[in-house]
């Protein structure tokens, strides 16, 4: 196996866009509604403006890992003035892939460009598979969290 890591093009969309399905599927999740037009417009937008990225392991022309970082910006606070901040998501490794380092780097990747973008927080919804890579990286968690359905 040789793993190799580049960033998202929309050539890789349709693929990224299972990839999420399947996550939230693995999850958990609902599945009542055809999420792939809203993924497709959401990643194409954001790509396209910079407020997106992902990184994707690939072994030969397959796409195995997949991981994202959205950027958006808030009103500054205490522990992140500047406001920006990094939304890990779409964090996947295909199951025959899995403990092998691969979701470490693929994390490594997403939060390096976060730096870059100049956040000063990274923030996650950690499924109960992946809290121990997060807190093995340095997340902590925040109890904090609360959300309200529209």
């Amino acid at each position: 196996m040789a793993v190799e890591y580049r960033k998202l093009t929309k050539k890789d969309l349709a693929i990224f866009i299972e990839m999420r399905i399947n996550q939230l599927r693995e999850e958990g999740a609902k599945e009542d509604i055809d999420l792939k037009p809203a993924l497709n417009d959401y990643y194409s937008r954001h790509m396209a403006d910079g407020t997106f990225v992902a990184w994707l392991a690939v072994d030969g022309d397959k796409i195995i890992g997949t991981s994202g970082m959205s950027f958006v910006e808030k009103p500054p606070y205490f522990s992140c003035p500047n406001g920006r901040i990094g939304l890990l998501s779409s964090m996947f490794t295909s199951k025959e892939y899995r403990r092998r380092g691969i979701a470490k780097e693929l994390l490594s990747r997403v939060v390096n460009e976060a730096k870059e973008y100049g956040c000063g927080v990274v923030q996650i919804t950690a499924s109960d598979m992946g809290v121990l890579l997060y807190t093995d990286f340095g997340f902590v968690k925040n109890g904090n969290f609360m959300q309200y359905k529209l």
